[in-house]
């Protein structure tokens, strides 16, 4: 009798979800244009959708920290940000630290992340990760949902 009651609470469940339940899924995302990200994730910030971080979120990924609300993210164990200094190609090729929008990526993090980057003597050229127990700590667990998509 427990299976059933369980089965039925479950299925009233998944019935009564809509589309503003649903969740995107980050695994693995090295990032790119910070622009694209801000676009990106402004878009999903009214949707209603749930983020989770179950993977790498480096560089502009990042942007979903300040973009989305705090409590529509929640991270997996296997959650790894990764954050570094803004860039731009330079001469030669070489990439180049642009001091304005380091300064902007910086601001749009909400202020324990801000706190733990300075910590680490603010963002620079090398990646630094956040991950575990001290990720664990700015955001809520979560736990994969089958209804989950990667945006990739």
């Amino acid at each position: 009798m427990k299976f059933a009651t369980g089965l039925l609470a479950a299925v009233l469940l998944l019935a009564g979800m809509n589309a503003s339940h649903a969740a995107i899924r980050i695994t693995d995302d090295r990032g790119g244009q910070i622009g694209t990200y801000v676009d990106k994730y402004q878009s999903l910030r009214t949707s209603g959708e749930t983020i989770i971080i179950d993977g790498l979120c480096a560089s502009a990924c990042t942007v979903v920290l300040g973009e989305v609300p705090h409590d529509r993210i929640c991270v997996t164990s296997h959650a790894n940000l990764g954050f570094h200094a803004a860039w731009d190609l330079g001469a030669n090729g070489r990439a180049v630290i642009n001091p304005n929008a380091t300064q902007a990526l910086y601001s749009l993090y909400p202020s324990p992340v801000r706190r733990w980057i300075a910590a680490r003597g603010g963002l620079k050229p090398q990646m630094i990760f956040l991950r575990g127990k001290e990720l664990m700590s700015m955001y809520r667990p979560c736990y994969l949902d089958a209804r989950a998509s990667s945006p990739h």
